[in-house]
């Protein structure tokens, strides 16, 4: 009797199970915070008992592997949350934030090169002591420095230790709904604080503290750096070609970098699994030689290996292409050790390493791409691939292409809309071209670096990369003007993400194994899928909000009713596509709503808002007031900009019942229109501090 395609699946991919409870832990640790006590309890009981069990008689442990697996989960799940709790900077005895007050001095190194920004040049930094009673403290944690622009030095860059006296800012979130969680971004990064200094707000010491890979990575990419601009014409194409060789994003064209996220190529200048995928195909075309004999054949993988590794330490070591690096050499050692090796346990098994290495690597959606992606190509590539039988050999080389596309797009495409919440509707015009030109241009531009000292041949091959990258960026900007290049606004929950998902994997069963079982799973998942939707429409038709945003220096405010909204605020915010699309198109996207010219239930006059029986006073500027016979009921007083306004005035005009605080209030007065409030005990919410101020009118 044959065994069930699932228990055969489960049985040849032995990684999966012990991948599935290290995700499990990794995820109760983040969510519960586990005492790390118990999590060393579950291990250790765990681990006893499987010492124990793997002593008994085989014919005994087979009747009881059951057992043996709940432990071997068990395990992992303990393994995972120590490893959680383990990565998480702020667990450590020697974290600097344990011992810091703010008028500590710090002694930081910078960990690269500093980056200019529009007031500003970044850099990180990692915190090597605390300055504390005269007494110097080795320490551990990193953060984000800000230089004003007059404030740089000579000899300010990476390596370069600074002694800092202004005192360190918490990394906060903006707080506004739907909004990117920065905070959890940069923690997870090891990041916990930042500062911004000016002349005179720190000393630079002359000493240095460079790291073997600093050594060796920065000049080598300033190497590069001045071979592609010796010889890549064109601002926007030297700035792709920048990215596209080692990841140096510097340079790149903003409106060109939109292009490509709008058009679904953004992959192309992401250095990720495409790029070292390249690399492996090429390495693999030329070290095939050597696979023909039996005294080299060994020798073949420990080259590609290499490759693949020092094109990634060329490309800045970053965490993209790390993951991408470890995939190929688990497949190069997999395909070397057995031939019959499951390309699913193979995946598992990298996976596995890198969620070991940082399990924080979990929430990132670049991991979960690549991974969702191979999957997909190795699940419905074939199936796809096999719709159209074309003998020609070129026009079946140009499917074959666009059936790896396709395939790709079926797992990522959850995936990239939960996170995104757009999906490019062109992705199949421009992977057509940009896939395989990208990978021209980057072959072109590793022989152009080979060849960079005949000076002759290198800027011949400039101008041919140069044309090249032209093509790509026109067509990639002419296919975004289509009117079914980008479908944006979309939101899914996370339930719909993973109902997705099951439609996904369950036509994947039913392709591969021609099971009905699967098919069925996939039409009660569409049907979930859209029940699901149905209902977030419904709640979102009946909603009814007053959202003041958190936006740095400006006024924003949306009054909501069902899926409509109304804007107040600062027209340059409107004006602002990055201001806007970062602060306030999430929230929108969130509650599904769009711009309305008119809203019921709602005057709009100066600086007093009736809205669905609120009252609202704005008070963006000086407002003056007689003190009447009976006080009236304000609902929310909203402070913004910087009005000359005395709250305990204005409480004899007005019964207050609630104060808020927006982004464009000066930081100097807030604490003595706070002290006004305490004093009155009129609750109040500064958005800087607490994020966005959101007022259900429907409760």
């Amino acid at each position: 009797m044959m065994p069930s395609p699932v228990l055969y699946f489960w049985k040849h991919v032995p990684f999966l199970r012990y991948l599935l409870p290290l995700v499990a832990g990794i995820m109760l640790q983040w969510h519960s915070q586990t005492l790390v006590l118990m999590l060393w309890l579950s291990a250790g009981v765990s681990f006893v008992f499987l010492s124990f069990f793997f002593a008994i008689p085989f014919f005994r442990r087979y009747k009881s592997s059951w057992v043996s697996g709940v432990f071997i989960s068990c395990l992992f799940i303990s393994i995972g949350g120590l490893l959680t709790w383990s990565q998480d900077i702020r667990n450590r005895e020697d974290w600097f934030a344990r011992y810091y007050s703010g008028d500590t001095p710090v002694v930081v190194s910078l960990n690269e090169p500093l980056v200019e920004k529009a007031r500003s040049f970044k850099a990180d930094a990692s915190i090597q002591y605390i300055i504390h009673d005269g007494q110097v403290n080795k320490v551990k944690g990193k953060i984000i420095v800000y230089f004003s622009k007059d404030s740089l030095l000579p000899g300010l860059d990476y390596g370069s230790m600074l002694i800092l006296s202004k005192p360190l800012q918490e990394i906060k979130n903006a707080g506004n709904p739907g909004g990117f969680d920065y905070k959890r971004y940069a923690l997870f990064q090891g990041i916990t604080h930042q500062v911004y200094v000016k002349p005179g707000e720190f000393q630079l010491l002359k000493e240095k503290h460079v790291t073997f890979f600093q050594q060796l990575f920065y000049p080598t990419r300033e190497k590069v750096l001045t071979i592609l601009r010796a010889n890549i014409k064109g601002n926007k194409e030297l700035g792709l070609a920048e990215a596209l060789l080692i990841g140096y994003k510097n340079d790149l064209d903003k409106s060109l970098v939109q292009s490509y996220t709008n058009t679904g190529v953004v992959h192309v200048i992401a250095i990720s699994g495409l790029h070292i995928g390249l690399i492996y195909w090429l390495l693999t075309l030329l070290l095939k030689p050597l696979r023909r004999t039996k005294y080299s054949r060994w020798l073949a993988p420990l080259l590609i290996i290499a490759g693949l590794w020092a094109f990634s330490l060329l490309a800045g070591g970053q965490p993209s292409v790390l993951r991408s690096a470890v995939m190929f050499t688990c497949i190069v050692l997999g395909q070397s050790f057995g031939r019959d090796t499951s390309i699913y346990n193979t995946l598992a098994f990298s996976a596995f390493i890198l969620l070991c290495y940082n399990p924080y690597w979990l929430w990132d959606v670049g991991f979960q791409l690549s991974y969702t992606a191979v999957l997909s190509i190795v699940i419905f590539m074939k199936p796809i691939y096999h719709w159209f039988y074309i003998k020609n050999k070129a026009l079946d080389f140009i499917w074959k292409m666009n059936a790896v596309t396709l395939a790709a797009q079926i797992l990522t495409l959850p995936v990239s809309v939960y996170h995104f919440h757009q999906f490019p509707g062109s992705f199949w015009l421009t992977n057509f071209l940009a896939v395989p030109l990208s990978g021209i241009i980057l072959i072109g531009e590793i022989l152009l670096c080979a060849v960079s000292f005949t000076p002759a041949i290198a800027l011949f091959v400039g101008k041919i990369l140069s044309w090249l990258i032209w093509v790509m960026n026109g067509y990639i900007e002419r296919v975004e003007q289509l009117p079914f290049a980008l479908w944006d606004g979309w939101q899914i929950n996370r339930g719909q993400l993973f109902l997705l998902l099951g439609v996904a994997a369950g036509t994947g069963y039913w392709l591969m194994e021609k099971s009905r079982k699967g098919l069925v799973m996939a039409l009660l998942c569409i049907l979930g899928f859209a029940i699901l939707r149905l209902y977030s429409f419904a709640e979102a038709g009946r909603q009814q909000k007053i959202i003041v945003y958190n936006v740095p220096q400006r006024k924003a405010i949306d009054l909501i009713d069902g899926q409509n909204y109304f804007f107040i605020g600062d027209e340059d915010l409107v004006a602002d596509d990055f201001a806007r699309n970062f602060h306030l198109k999430p929230s929108r996207v969130l509650h599904r709503i769009a711009p309305a010219a008119e809203m019921d239930d709602l005057i709009n006059t100066d600086n007093y808002i009736l809205y669905k029986r609120k009252k609202i006073l704005l008070a963006d500027t000086t407002i003056f007031y007689d003190t009447p016979g009976k006080k009236e009921d304000i609902d929310l007083l909203i402070i913004s900009q910087n009005p000359k306004l005395y709250i305990a005035r204005l409480s004899n005009t007005f019964h207050i019942r609630q104060v808020v605080f927006d982004g464009s209030v000066p930081f100097w007065k807030l604490p003595y229109w706070k002290k006004d409030c305490d004093s009155l005990h009129i609750p109040y919410h500064d958005v800087n501090e607490k994020g966005a101020f959101v007022m259900h009118l429907n409760e």
